[in-house]
């Protein structure tokens, strides 16, 4: 069975307040890859700011780890005590490549046709 198609998040949204089971995505640059422990970190820039976004990469080993490139994740996020919200990972994508500033301008677009729809 396939997961939902999830919320796109960006990077820099994904905090405590996301709720716990929320299915989203988001990408980021590959900057840690733990095997032993199945831990990857995404990091993103927005503005000044580095931001990090912790995976489970549990369900989606064994994968071709390669660090500096970007990836897109699906997956739910968890609670994780000491080390907050950790997306644990259902598809995780090289897309390496991928215009960042086009991809945020889409999820703009997204979310404000989908609040427009709502009304």
């Amino acid at each position: 069975m396939l997961p939902s198609a999830g919320v796109y998040y960006f990077p820099w949204e994904i905090n405590s307040s996301v709720p716990e089971g929320e299915v989203l995505r988001t990408f980021g640059r590959l900057c840690f890859y733990d095997l032993a422990r199945s831990k990857a970190v995404l990091t993103a820039q927005h503005s000044s700011a580095q931001y990090r976004v912790c995976v489970d990469t549990k369900f989606v080993e064994p994968f071709q780890a390669q660090l500096g490139s970007r990836y897109m994740v699906l997956g739910e996020v968890e609670h994780r005590e000491g080390e907050g919200p950790v997306v644990k990972a259902r598809i995780l994508t090289c897309v390496e490549g991928m215009n960042v500033p086009l991809l945020e301008q889409a999820i703009q677009e997204q979310r404000k046709y989908f609040h427009e729809r709502q009304e």
